[in-house]
């Protein structure tokens, strides 16, 4: 098939529910077996080039200003063998596990001041911050692709890395001045990092939250209406003064229903990852045709890793049809592809998408 639009402008086009000319796959994540198996295979870890993703993602620096995170930690013992990110939250691991970790939390504990909180050293945008994120935003639309700037943990899942989710949770309840003090001051980064992505010029940026488990939401409405709303609104309105096309994707596992109308209202174009395990993507689809663009829909719970190909190439087959013609969805793996999902359903997902053709 010859094509006539680049990677970018078809996927901006799905996005933007115009009319697509063909769908779009983004494998997602792969584990370190996974990619270790591709490496045997092909010779090079490129697999998003492999599998034809029409975007790359970019993220914007930033240093810790605490040289020695483990002063953070006078209440607690750390273990010898952890790792710090640039926020300070320390992580143990478990042998061959690389996505999940202990975390540990440098602000929990119910002693812990008011002002503890506002002196906490929060990271900073490298001094060369915008330079470097339009360099390689440039270098990848030069390539014909798509640019999504990272920020996926936007303001709830950093304050609880930080907080603990117990404590900060019991913050919110009591409407203690802790819980504003700390979320502002993430908020506050969170704008600064997607007014580099906006000047930067990428097509989307990556945000969200987990608000959603298995079955139910994490936090009442009412909860997350009066503490997460209005700095998500916030955030996204500080990138869209800037570039007003500034595509938004917002990141939940879990069940979010309840959150659809809302996360709309605030200025989301996509909602990542649609578990199938979790709410039906008709279901959700019924709620925002028209209003809202999908990225996922193939579950990693069930039929990524046990469906056979000829299942797999189904479930993607419908969705497309149910989005119809105008596009609104991105193909995508729901979460990490593990080392339980065989080869054949990974290359069944390629091959649906490959076949597949807009009416």
């Amino acid at each position: 098939m010859t094509r006539k639009l680049s990677p970018r402008e078809n996927l901006l086009r799905t996005l933007r529910r115009q009319g697509y000319e063909w769908a779009p796959l983004d494998q997602g994540g792969f584990c370190e077996s996974q990619v270790q198996a591709f490496r045997k295979r092909f010779g090079h870890d490129d697999y998003p080039e492999w599998f034809g993703s029409p975007v790359r993602h970019v993220g914007v620096p930033m240093t810790a200003t605490c040289t020695d995170p483990r002063q953070l930690y006078r209440r607690e013992k750390l273990p010898a063998d952890i790792d710090f990110d640039v926020w300070g939250v320390g992580h143990s691991r478990e042998p061959d596990c690389w996505h999940m970790t202990r975390m540990h939390h440098p602000l929990r504990g119910e002693d812990v001041s008011l002002e503890e909180i506002r002196a906490y050293p929060m990271p900073a945008l490298s001094a060369d911050a915008l330079s470097k994120t339009t360099a390689q935003t440039r270098s990848i639309h030069d390539r014909g692709l798509a640019v999504m700037g990272g920020m996926a943990c936007t303001v709830w899942e950093i304050s609880w890395y930080l907080r603990s989710m117990e404590d900060l949770m019991a913050d919110m309840m009591t409407d203690d001045p802790r819980a504003t003090a700390h979320l502002d001051r993430v908020t506050a980064n969170s704008i600064e990092r997607i007014r580099v992505y906006a000047r930067a010029g990428v097509d989307l940026v990556q945000l969200g939250d987990d608000i959603g488990m298995q079955s139910t939401p994490m936090m009442s409405l009412e909860l997350w209406r009066r503490w997460l709303k209005p700095r998500l609104a916030a955030i996204i309105a500080a990138g869209r003064a800037i570039k007003p096309d500034l595509l938004i994707f917002y990141h939940s596992c879990g069940y979010v229903l309840p959150f659809l109308d809302e996360l709309i209202e605030v200025g989301v174009d996509v909602l990542n990852p649609v578990q199938p395990e979790c709410m039906e993507f008709a279901e959700v689809h019924r709620r925002t045709a028209g209003r809202l663009s999908y990225w996922g829909t193939l579950g990693t719970q069930r039929t990524l890793p046990f469906g056979t190909p000829a299942e797999v190439r189904e479930v993607i087959w419908n969705n497309l049809r149910l989005c119809g013609p105008a596009g609104g969805l991105v193909v995508s793996p729901t979460h990490l592809v593990e080392p339980e999902v065989p080869w054949e359903n990974l290359v069944a997902m390629k091959e649906a998408v490959e076949s597949y053709r807009p009416k």
